[in-house]
């Protein structure tokens, strides 16, 4: 081989690697008996806790209905450019159906195709992002669940201004993610009607998750963090700044809230994703195509308080809390 053949080999095989981190499983082995084994792509946006158990929710569902599914499961790792060279893959593998997990997986799988069927979920604004054109008229190939349910944010709003006292919330998002930038913009709305402030820090990477965290330190007496994909992976570094300096630190959903922080008003995302895979069912079965599925909100709600993130973070717990949602004392 030429050495200049030789390096663009090295520069390829470099580039498919950088394409993310994935792995292949077979639920359902190859076709045998005449029933059919479907080929799913599974792009998944980053690494945490709520899209692990939407996804696990989605393949839980699949197994339930008795489909066999070879998944081929990709993680974008939170990189952008990473997002369509999966979803560029799956089109060229021709898999069955895409299950996209995030906004950005969502939106380069419709970019890349117009005839596969797409199911999301842990998207916040379907129709902000220009996934569909509304809730009830999805697009031709594409179809799934919200995680916006319309009470849950202004809940824990409503416990920050009226429990907590807060006037100056502290928000950390990356403002690259579109989901991100419709919840702040509710959570902006929101705390004004209760007479607080919001103060805004964007982010672009989760490396600058950290430094964000600290610089509200003095300028606000509560942090909110949306459902935003680049800040919940690096969670922990908030949690610490919120401890130390005992800050109350709230969030959008719940396997955040069992992290460390004080309160989030959600949903179980195993139960979301499971809810996508019986949209996935529907289809692979023959029974209806996306276009002939309406997109669900989350089916169930509840305001969980952290009892230990509470403490650490300087608050008292009291009693009449228990009227307003549920205690969380770890598992």
């Amino acid at each position: 081989m030429k050495k200049g053949a030789k390096v663009l080999s090295v520069a390829l095989a470099g580039m498919i690697m950088l394409a993310g981190c994935g792995s292949k499983e077979s639920s359902g082995g190859a076709e045998k008996d005449g029933e059919k084994v479907f080929k799913v792509g599974i792009s998944q946006f980053a690494a945490h806790p709520s899209l692990d158990a939407a996804t696990e929710g989605f393949k839980k569902a699949l197994k339930d209905k008795g489909i066999n599914v070879e998944y081929d499961e990709q993680n974008a790792q939170a990189d952008m450019n990473n997002v369509q060279t999966i979803a560029d893959n799956f089109v060229g593998d021709k898999v069955d159906l895409i299950f996209a997990n995030a906004t950005p997986s969502a939106t380069s799988a419709l970019n890349a195709t117009k005839e596969i069927p797409i199911i999301f979920t842990s998207v916040t604004d379907p129709v902000g992002a220009g996934l569909v054109k509304a809730f009830d008229q999805p697009g031709e190939n594409i179809t799934g669940t919200t995680d916006n349910h319309p009470e849950g944010t202004a809940k824990t709003i409503n416990f920050i201004t009226e429990e907590v006292k807060a006037k100056e919330i502290g928000v950390i998002y990356n403002s690259g993610e579109q989901n991100s930038v419709v919840q702040v913009e509710e959570v902006k709305k929101l705390a004004e009607g209760k007479g607080a402030k919001l103060v805004e820090v964007s982010v672009s990477t989760s490396a600058e998750v950290k430094q964000a965290a600290e610089s509200l330190v003095g300028r606000v007496n509560a942090i909110y963090i949306p459902t935003d994909n680049t800040v919940v992976s690096a969670l922990e570094s908030v949690i610490s700044v919120a401890n130390s300096k005992k800050i109350p630190l709230f969030v959008g959903e719940l396997d955040s809230m069992k992290k460390g922080a004080v309160a989030a008003s959600g949903f179980e995302y195993f139960d979301l994703g499971y809810q996508s895979g019986l949209m996935a069912a529907e289809i692979l079965s023959g029974n209806k195509k996306a276009s002939e599925i309406p997109v669900e909100l989350p089916s169930s709600l509840a305001l969980i308080i952290n009892k230990q993130a509470a403490e650490a973070q300087g608050l008292e717990i009291k009693d009449e809390w228990k009227e307003l949602g549920e205690f969380y004392e770890g598992e």
